[in-house]
């Protein structure tokens, strides 16, 4: 699978997201039903919150593929998001009016969580260092790309990968190495900082 690459594009809460698959070889069978099955999937997962009885998600395939067979061109699919209806005039692509930014302003201090600018950080996430690299005073910026729903896309671009490794009689093997446990979890918080950064699967191996 040498020269298989893919980008994704999108916010949580925007019109959709979206992925564009370069290196997949011309005639490889892809069809919207194939790639749905490992996105329904994603959706059965574990910890899946409200957003998931919102959202149906299925990947349609807009290009680099023709009669269900794949052309060797870019490969773009897009997710649409339903929850987009929510949130049209927070997450706009277009510049705001002055009306539509001072409704903004009015449902803010009407206590409307969704149009008031973000700046509290979550520990652990993206939402400092992307607030600090591109300079932005509502974290809404970062949070809305650095979320768990972007991972639709990743999805939607890994099932097209394991239909082209099925087709070449390869396999995409996975496994959970071990699971901590709520005891080892709290033993594990109350390390030292420097022991908790030393456990080997946070720390990539040299060469």
């Amino acid at each position: 699978m040498a020269g298989f690459r893919f980008l994704t594009a999108g916010e949580s809460h925007g019109q959709s997201l979206g992925a564009i698959l370069e290196g997949v070889p011309a005639g490889l069978p892809l069809t919207a039903e194939l790639i749905a099955s490992d996105l329904a999937r994603r959706q059965r997962g574990y910890g899946r919150g409200a957003r998931q009885q919102i959202e149906r998600d299925r990947a349609d395939i807009v290009s680099g593929v023709r009669h269900g067979i794949t052309l060797g061109s870019p490969i773009l699919l897009l997710v649409r998001n339903r929850d987009w209806e929510n949130w049209t005039r927070v997450m706009q692509v277009e510049p705001l009016s002055e009306d539509e930014a001072a409704e903004l302003t009015v449902a803010a201090e009407g206590g409307d969580k969704r149009s008031t600018p973000v700046t509290r950080l979550r520990p652990g996430h993206a939402d400092l260092a992307g607030a600090i690299k591109y300079d932005f005073s509502d974290v809404r910026n970062v949070l809305e790309r650095a979320s768990a729903r972007e991972t639709a896309a990743r999805v939607a671009a890994g099932a097209v990968a394991r239909a082209w490794a099925s087709r070449s009689g390869r396999s995409l093997p996975r496994s959970v190495a071990s699971r901590l446990t709520p005891r080892d979890r709290l033993a594990r918080a109350r390390r030292p900082r420097n022991r908790r950064c030393a456990v080997p699967i946070r720390r990539p191996r040299a060469g």
